[in-house]
């Protein structure tokens, strides 16, 4: 007998109830969306155009969620997964999608969000696709929950829907060839010392120069190259982690930023100057700003070593991010690659106020990246163009990048 949730809301249906629905559209976390009687009903896994049934676990104020139970009628963009763990893992949502559907509706969900949150119809360009579809991640970082009398428990991620439940993995087809080489051994090696683990942990797996070595110590040093630039920074910091598709990715903000006639360039989140390097041939300047002096550290190591004489970093504080830049504004262009979370109402007071003449606003997180651009709208921005990349195949998550010119 099924154990009811004591806060489940049994209305408009009960616990488990199984429905029959047609699946009319995706949300912008990848869950099919469909009717009952009128009533919406988010089910994963599913492709628009598909008959599925579903079973229903939780009621909402003005929708419902269920789990598949059953395609009855599949769509032919349904492809086989490659991960045995799919559906399971909450690493990917759209392995069951063919390749072309997945560019299609991610460039659809950009448009929509446009659209929807900030009343702009603007045309979304294609995204461009990743060179590879599997394989393709140069990092990861599996992890584990405290061990049990000295046993260890699943050594993995997240699986679908929880917070806190650690989903088993052996393998990872999105990740490079080196790393799932080196998986079974490091997960043999934690799972062999168990007994030393107080606490979970989190591992980390990274792929580091021609050579694909994978280093495991965050503080190693960890190279990448970029066309023809080499960066160095730790391997436990933030650098983009599909690089078979950097070239034409960084490739493309150097075309936006230097078409525009600017003379100086800023880059805001410079981190180790990814940007700031690729970007540096095209124009006299370049000052990269990072609030992290380890990062502006690194990012003038890269320039050095890579013989890139017009370019400084800076270590600045939140607040005054644009303190010690004299371009002026009419002759600058600003590349901003924020977080997750977008940019704070600091930053953007501070931007606004230098007001550039055209920013380029790359993003992982198309949701926080509309939320801006109603603020850059306000400020006296307009939208110039809407490219995105797919730095993320088989997964929800999309790259943007958007070129915004200041007004006259």
């Amino acid at each position: 007998m099924k154990t009811v949730p004591h806060r489940f809301v049994p209305h408009p249906f009960s616990y488990h109830q199984e429905v029959e629905l047609c699946i009319e559209s995706l949300s912008n976390d990848g869950n099919g969306i469909g009717r009952v009687d009128g009533w919406v009903v988010f089910v994963p896994y599913c492709l628009p155009g598909e008959r599925v049934r579903a079973r229903v676990y939780r009621n909402d104020k003005n929708f419902s969620r269920a789990d598949l139970v059953e395609v009855l009628e599949r769509s032919e963009r349904r492809v086989e997964p490659l991960c045995p763990a799919f559906g399971i893992c909450g690493g990917c949502q759209y392995q069951h999608m063919d390749y072309a559907a997945q560019l299609e509706w991610k460039r659809k969900q950009v448009a929509d969000l446009m659209r929807l949150q900030i009343g702009v119809e603007v045309s979304v360009r294609p995204p461009i696709p990743s060179p590879l579809q599997y394989g393709y991640r140069s990092k990861i970082t599996p992890h584990f929950h405290k061990p049990k009398d000295a046993k260890m428990g699943n050594i993995g991620f997240l699986r679908v829907d929880s917070r806190s439940e650690v989903c088993d993995v052996t393998q990872c087809p999105i990740a490079m060839d080196a790393i799932n080489e080196l998986l079974p051994v490091l997960r043999s090696q934690v799972q062999q010392a168990a007994a030393q683990y107080r606490r979970g942990a989190t591992l980390l797996m990274r792929v580091s120069g021609e050579d694909g070595s994978v280093l495991t110590n965050p503080r190693a040093v960890c190279s990448e190259k970029v066309g023809d630039l080499t960066f160095r920074f730790l391997a436990g910091d933030f650098f983009q982690n599909n690089p078979s598709i950097l070239p034409a990715f960084t490739g493309y903000v150097a075309q936006q930023a230097g078409e525009c006639g600017a003379r100086y360039l800023v880059d805001a989140y410079c981190g180790s100057g990814l940007f700031s390097l690729c970007l540096a041939e095209k124009f006299e300047q370049v000052v990269g700003v990072e609030v992290s002096e380890s990062s502006a550290d690194w990012a003038s190591a890269n320039a050095s070593c890579n013989g890139v004489a017009n370019a400084r970093f800076l270590s600045a504080s939140a607040e005054a991010i644009f303190g010690e830049i004299s371009f002026p504004p009419g002759q600058t262009v600003v590349v901003i690659d924020p977080p997750r979370r977008g940019c704070d109402e600091v930053f953007l007071d501070q931007l606004f106020q230098f007001a550039p003449q055209r920013v380029i606003y790359v993003s992982c997180n198309p949701a926080t990246h509309v939320r801006d651009l109603a603020e850059f709208k306000r400020s006296g921005y307009e939208i110039a163009a809407v490219q995105p990349f797919d730095l993320f195949p088989q997964t929800k998550h999309l790259e943007c990048v958007t070129t915004l010119d200041r007004k006259s």
